[in-house]
Parts: C-alpha cells; structure tokens; sequence
C-alpha cells in the first residue's frame, strides 16, 4: 500500500514485476526499488545539482523519477525491454505533469545497457542487479573509459549487491566502497545499498 501512495505522489505506477522471456537469459526480471529503501539511502548520501545520474535498467523509472523530484539534477534511464520502456514513458509523460517547475531535463532511452555511450557529464550510475556479470563488466569498463577520456570522479550506487559484481569491482577495478546503507526491516541481508566511488585524483593517468 505505501509503495502505490509514493507511487501516487509521483504520478506514476512502477509496482509489480515483470520476467524476461524464456531464452533471456543476461537480464534479470523487472523489480523497483523499494522506496523505504531510497528514503534511507539519501538520509546520508546527497546528490548535488552538478550531478547526472544513469539508471541501467530502469524499469518503469521509479529511480528516476524519485531522484529527479528530489534533487532537480538530470537523469538517464536505460530499459531494454520493449514492453517496460514503454510503460516508463507513459510515466515520464504522467510525472512531467506534476513535475513542471523541475527544468532538469528525464530521458529514457530503449537498448541494451552495454551500447549506451557515457556522457562526459554523468557521474552517478545506479544499479538494481538488472544483468550478468557480462553485462556489468561491460557497462563499468564503458564507465571507465568514459573517466578515462574525461577524467572525473565518479559513484555507483548499487542495491541489492551480489557476490559476483563485489567480486569484480573488488579485484578488477580501483573503486572503493563508502558506505553501505542497510534497507529497514528487511531479512535479506542483500537488502541493502552498496556505494562505490572512483575518485579522480586515485585515476592511474593523466587528464590529456
């Protein structure tokens, strides 16, 4: 019930869940994040109004739209299934409604996550275990080679972390863990927030 009247406030309908088609098999099912779970996790992390944020597989946006009502920064969904990303526009159309006074710019874009080609602005990534490690690596090597190019500090922010991608993230790249936000009253100890920062002073070369 809480989740439908935050759902609400916004003006949008992110409930429920929705499988992939038999054969998919490098992206996970469709599930929001709840939002008992954001409200604990911007009560000690803050986005400035200089940050962008990337969701990969946004779902029906419900990352999105929270962060862009609360912080007034630009955000990016990625969503690549069909049937999802467009229900995340028909609830982009429905939130701008009551969004209006909010002049940073929503997109929402359809495809697969590891094509998306980073902005040289974005600096905020967010993940819900939406794929395999194949994918993950992927998108943070995208990540990398965007920082790379134009050098920046940048944070992922990953909930519901598994073992594999703390593995990878651990023992594959130089980003480092600095906080972890644990979900109210829930059992599984996954039900949490990990946040990881690359910071541009730690980058192994030199801004061109």
């Amino acid at each position: 019930m809480a989740e439908r009247l935050a759902d609400r406030a916004l003006r949008v309908r992110t409930t429920g869940i929705r499988e992939w088609h038999r054969g998919v098999v490098h992206y996970n099912r469709y599930e929001a994040t709840p939002y008992i779970a954001l409200d604990k996790l911007f009560e000690t992390y803050s986005l400035d109004k200089t940050d962008e944020l990337v969701d990969f597989g946004c779902g029906r946006g419900r990352v999105i739209f929270y962060i862009h009502n609360r912080f007034g920064i630009p955000v990016t969904g990625i969503e690549a299934n069909d049937k999802t990303y467009e229900e995340a526009l028909r609830n982009k159309n429905a939130y701008l409604h009551r969004a209006k006074h909010i002049k940073a710019p929503i997109r929402i874009l359809y495809g697969p996550a590891e094509n998306y080609e980073i902005k040289p602005t974005e600096n905020r990534f967010y993940f819900f275990n939406p794929f395999s490690i194949k994918i993950f690596r992927k998108v943070i090597n995208n990540i990398l080679d965007s920082v790379k190019e134009h050098p920046r500090s940048v944070d992922l922010l990953i909930y519901y972390p598994t073992a594999i991608y703390k593995q990878f993230l651990r023992k594959d790249t130089l980003f480092e863990i600095i906080n972890k936000v644990k979900t109210p009253g829930m059992k599984d100890k996954k039900e949490k927030f990990l946040i990881y920062r690359l910071r541009q002073q730690d980058l192994p070369y030199e801004a061109e």
